[in-house]
């Protein structure tokens, strides 16, 4: 099974001209600003439907891998973050640029964006198959508790305020109820039409949040917000031998946080490379030169957020709960293709596993070669006016959300969802709750419904199950932490004043 896997990837000539083929269309997605690897899959989605699953799934991760490390090439050349997973790759990637030392910045990124990459991918291989085995001890109960975790977990790290992100949470597990009950012939929230009688369409969902709205932001940008591209050429990968040997600690630390960030639903690279950052500045001898152009800043930002790739891949792969909206997209494809992650996909598809594996690996090598090698040529893609860009990604985007069911309906839907998308957005209210939200919304509601029926209409099961209760706790620590950190604070800051006044 392991060498058939392995030989669908490493023996299949077309397999390796795709992942090639969708690594540079995904470092060219990822270093334009505006677009990003959800969009660059999205687009390639509809194409894989055709494509046997193993060629399929193997473009879509190229895709992924390829427009997570593209990113860097604007952070650093433009100053603007090509996605979201390289923000903190600007604050020092930026400052080198300035001081002359473009060069060093993309040798040091590419570098140890390969590095965090190859690390995720070993954690994939160890990790996956010891979490699919306590897996199979999950019943009703335990994946009802994982979908309460899980939006839990997701309301309380994400970068917004908590009451904003319950309420994205909560309009995603309402939109998730559209249609068809699953245990009746009721309809809900559907208002008499029928084209909602099957609800709505992840494909759309994902396309007009994180595709045509992200693309309607940026293009409301003023044009010095847009950046200017400079062109940069890499001698050697910008590190001595003491210098690597000085940013080991760095680069584990980093990848080890990617890894365990991805691993966490719905968070995503711009929090691991954000949360990497901030480790490496504060454990750092001279934090101070954080932000001034070291390459301290570039190793954390981009060795976290090119493991979090690997570590996204694990609950997707063996939980069906995606780490990222990369996955969500790759879950619908892999479900298009007859494949259904969860806990027996190693005994049920185990070539799949492997090949995944080897197509990991197979990317990795690829962005490494064409972006170290290529750079020069990658960046004119940063010069191609994004008027010119952005009409025919929206053009493709339509197309995608057609052909998923062939209904125009589908195509109204993306343009309903990017509105209000645009709209939570002013009201600071994050879409990846909302998103996470609707996929977890159907096993969150069938198991739990189903688990009530098996208890006689209680809830007891749920905490004498160790699993289950354990899931529990966590989900309800993570809720009621930060209220009580919020009361804590108000609390000290009033009795502080109060001393004061007193003085």
């Amino acid at each position: 099974m392991a060498q058939q896997g392995l030989m669908a990837v490493f023996a299949s000539p077309a397999c390796l001209i795709w992942i090639f083929v969708g690594t540079l269309t995904g470092l060219i997605f990822g270093c334009i600003p505006g677009l990003s690897a959800p969009i660059a899959v999205l687009l390639f989605l509809p194409m894989t439907f055709g494509m046997d699953t193993i060629t399929g799934i193997s473009l879509l991760i190229a895709l992924y891998v390829g427009s997570t490390s593209g990113g860097l090439i604007s952070a650093i050349l433009l100053k603007i973050p090509g996605t979201p997973a390289s923000i903190a790759t600007v604050w020092d990637g930026g400052p080198m640029r300035d001081k002359g030392e473009a060069g060093k910045a993309l040798g040091v990124g590419i570098l140890y964006s390969f590095i965090g990459g190859m690390i995720s991918v070993i954690a994939l291989i160890f990790i996956s198959p010891f979490l699919a085995q306590i897996a199979m001890k999950f019943s009703i109960f335990e994946y009802t508790a994982m979908a309460f975790m899980s939006l839990a977990v997701i309301a309380s790290v994400c970068d917004a305020p908590m009451i904003n992100a319950l309420l994205s949470g909560l309009i995603g597990l309402l939109l998730s109820f559209v249609g068809m009950d699953a245990f009746s012939d009721v309809t809900r929230f559907t208002f008499g039409s029928r084209q909602l009688l099957s609800g709505f369409s992840m494909t759309s969902l994902l396309i007009g949040f994180f595709a045509v709205a992200e693309i309607l932001k940026y293009a409301f940008k003023k044009p010095s917000e847009q950046g200017t591209a400079l062109s940069a050429k890499i001698k050697g990968f910008g590190v001595s031998w003491q210098e690597f040997k000085s940013q080991s600690g760095n680069m584990i630390r980093s990848s080890l946080i990617g890894i365990a960030i991805g691993i966490l639903p719905g968070i995503g690279g711009s929090t691991s490379s954000i949360l990497s950052y901030t480790v490496a500045k504060n454990s750092s001898k001279y934090p101070e030169k954080f932000g001034t152009g070291i390459i301290d800043g570039v190793v954390a930002s981009e060795a976290a957020n090119n493991a979090t790739v690997g570590g996204a891949l694990i609950p997707l792969l063996t939980l069906s709960i995606p780490g990222s909206t990369v996955c969500a997209i790759m879950l619908g494809g892999l479900q298009s293709h007859g494949v259904f992650p969860g806990p027996l996909i190693f005994a049920k598809n185990g070539d799949l596993m492997y090949a995944i594996y080897a197509a990991l690996i197979v990317a990795n090598i690829a962005f490494f070669v064409i972006e170290y090698k290529g750079i020069n040529l990658i960046t004119k893609a940063l010069k191609v006016p994004t008027y010119y860009m952005l009409p025919i990604v929206v053009v493709m985007c339509s197309i995608g959300a057609f052909s998923d069911n062939n209904r125009v309906f589908d195509v109204k839907v993306i343009f309903f969802f990017s509105v209000l998308a645009l709209i939570l957005n002013l009201m600071k209210i994050p879409s990846t709750p909302l998103i996470i939200g609707f996929i977890l919304g159907s096993t969150l509601e069938l198991n739990l419904r189903r688990a009530v029926m098996y208890d006689l209409g209680g809830f007891q099961d749920f905490f004498t199950r160790p699993i289950s209760c354990v899931m529990i706790i966590i989900g309800c620590i993570m809720l009621f932490w930060p209220i009580y950190k919020s009361i804590k604070t108000f609390f000290s800051s009033r009795k502080s004043t109060n001393a004061g006044e007193e003085g």
